[in-house]
């Protein structure tokens, strides 16, 4: 870590470019690799569409700021639920559009200004949603944590299994209370670091509690191309390109999941602006970090990858260390594309069992929760006005409750919108006709 200033153009020493660099590949790296290891995807191409993902950010942005792209949390309920439905195929041409969406609302930022978001999409409906994403995660979590199924039947009950989620997620806890600097942006990396030594030592001592199997690394090439992956089912291995396909349920649900992302990358570009010193939002202009964010996520999709996010993790290591430098963000993505190549890096990935997943899971989908409900807090939204608590209630209902909207028309056309995205569509409407209180309105 480094004590001297680098602005956004400045390039520090070959010395100090490389070390600057991988301490942005550690502090992205947990939650990047997170996101295609509990979506079925290949954490080899997650690796690599984030780091070209982040070059084509750079350069659309003409190399003005300094920030990582890389797995989107928000989208999981997506991929989960469109791969399971109609394969993972259909779940990277949703992701596609998602990108496409991104664009349009650049485009239409750079004409008409920001304010229309800001009406449509105001904090009590994103604070709403951004809970909902985190706890509609969460039984998925608890059934990796506890169970060796995914039913959460008492039978399939695990008491090895809960004891290592345990112990990962004390680990990921201390370290993201206590942990200062630096550390403190490794949290998720040193919890599922320290549940996978522990889960080693458990089959060290009891053979019959194995639960990692370095075969698969043994087998796997020291190169290869990391866009040959994960076959069109959901967690089945397999080695052939996930090919984009379409269809109107996908297409509409990443959309509308998307309108939450946007937010979330105004959100990003803001406190990004605060630590550099800069205003983003002018220079280069929000359209542009907006078009930036939407090429890179079309661009992981095209490739089987997970939809790309700005990262707030490598915000925090801009603010620790006060470098600020795009050439050590591009230093970075060049060495996570570096290690997209290697065959037996991702295949020792995929060797994380899942109780240490659930363990970190079970923190960082409440995390995840919680921004929800400190974007509420922050915004000093008043529940105490009977608009905003009915709006934020139903979102809630609908987006934890698994509330689907289907219908069919003819004999083939179905369509269904459930979760993140049908909530959001409802708060977003619920939004725009409830009309809002005097008090409200004379604020």
């Amino acid at each position: 870590m480094s004590s001297q200033f680098y602005g956004p153009s400045d390039k520090p020493p070959l010395s100090k470019w490389i070390p600057l660099s991988f301490q942005h590949v550690f502090a992205m790296f947990g939650a990047t690799v997170l996101v295609p290891l509990l979506t079925g995807l290949s954490t080899s191409t997650a690796l690599f569409t984030a780091g070209t993902g982040t070059l084509i950010y750079i350069l659309i942005t003409g190399a003005k700021v300094p920030a990582f792209l890389g797995s989107s949390f928000a989208f999981i309920p997506g991929l989960l639920a469109i791969s399971q439905a109609y394969g993972a195929s259909y779940a990277m041409g949703g992701a596609i559009f998602a990108g496409i969406f991104y664009s349009i609302v650049a485009l239409i930022i750079k004409f008409a200004g920001k304010s229309w978001i800001d009406k449509a999409l105001p904090p009590v409906v994103i604070g709403s949603v951004i809970i909902v994403i985190g706890l509609g995660l969460a039984p998925t979590a608890i059934n990796e944590f506890f169970y060796i199924g995914s039913s959460g039947a008492a039978a399939d009950y695990s008491l090895v299994y809960a004891s290592i989620g345990a112990v990962t997620l004390i680990i990921a806890v201390i370290a993201t209370i206590f942990f200062k600097g630096f550390f403190n942006t490794l949290s998720i990396l040193i919890g599922l670091l320290g549940g996978y030594l522990f889960t080693l030592i458990m089959g060290f001592i009891f053979p019959a509690y194995k639960l990692i199997d370095f075969s698969g690394v043994a087998s796997a090439r020291w190169f290869a191309l990391p866009f040959l992956h994960t076959d069109d089912s959901l967690n089945t291995l397999g080695w052939s390109w996930i090919a984009p396909k379409f269809n109107i349920v996908s297409v509409v649900t990443f959309i509308i999941i998307s309108i939450s992302t946007v937010c979330e990358h105004l959100g990003d570009m803001l406190t990004t602006s605060k630590v550099v010193g800069k205003d983003y939002y002018k220079d280069p202009g929000l359209h542009r970090t907006l078009l930036g964010d939407g090429v890179a996520t079309a661009w992981a999709a095209v490739w089987g990858g997970p939809p790309n996010t700005t990262y707030g993790e490598n915000i925090g290591v801009m603010a620790i260390t006060k470098v600020y430098s795009v050439w050590v963000i591009g230093g970075a993505a060049v060495i996570a594309i570096v290690l997209s190549f290697c065959e037996k890096f991702g295949a020792l990935i995929n060797t994380i069992p899942s109780p240490v997943l659930g363990g970190i899971c079970t923190l960082l989908y409440g995390l995840i929760a919680s921004s929800g409900l400190r974007t509420i807090v922050d915004a000093g939204i008043d529940y105490q006005d009977k608009r905003n608590l009915t709006i934020s209630s139903v979102i809630l209902v609908i987006g934890i409750g698994g509330g689907t909207l289907q219908f069919t028309i003819g004999s083939s056309f179905n369509f269904a919108l459930g979760g993140v995205a049908l909530s959001t569509l409802v708060g977003i409407i619920l939004n725009l006709v409830i009309p809002k209180t005097k008090a409200v309105e004379k604020k």
